[in-house]
């Protein structure tokens, strides 16, 4: 694996148990963005692996996961969608006001936690040797 690769990985690995803890002190949101950050970064090591490039922003992690996942049935299209759809965490976590504050629940915050440790061990899988 790339070291680039390694360094995204290891970020990954390191988010779903703050966002554990924060999940248990009843703030779901912040539970919930950090589990998208994690996919995120997961989604980072495996493009980096794969391509040999860094994606600059969530746009183009969502694209390119999107196309390499079609040549990696191991990669399961929930994984890129959540991607998508937990990019919507991260906006009510930096953004949301007004009605959007709270609109993320714990049982919200721990699917994506929970979602977020599966794709994360299926890319450490996918780049091991």
């Amino acid at each position: 694996m790339k070291s680039e690769a390694a360094d995204y990985l290891g970020k990954a690995h390191h988010c779903p148990a703050g966002a554990r803890r924060i999940a248990a002190a009843e703030v779901p949101d912040v539970a919930a963005g950090e589990a998208h950050l994690a996919v995120y970064h997961a989604a980072e090591a495996y493009i980096f692996e794969q391509t040999g490039k860094a994606v600059k922003t969530h746009r183009g992690a969502r694209s390119q996961l999107n196309r390499l996942a079609q040549h990696e049935p191991r990669i399961g299209s929930e994984f890129p969608t959540f991607l998508a759809e937990g990019y919507k965490f991260k906006t009510i976590v930096d953004y949301g006001i007004g009605s959007a504050i709270g609109a993320i629940s714990a049982a919200d915050a721990t699917w994506a936690i929970d979602t977020a440790e599966h794709f994360i061990d299926t890319i450490a899988q996918l780049l091991s040797p």
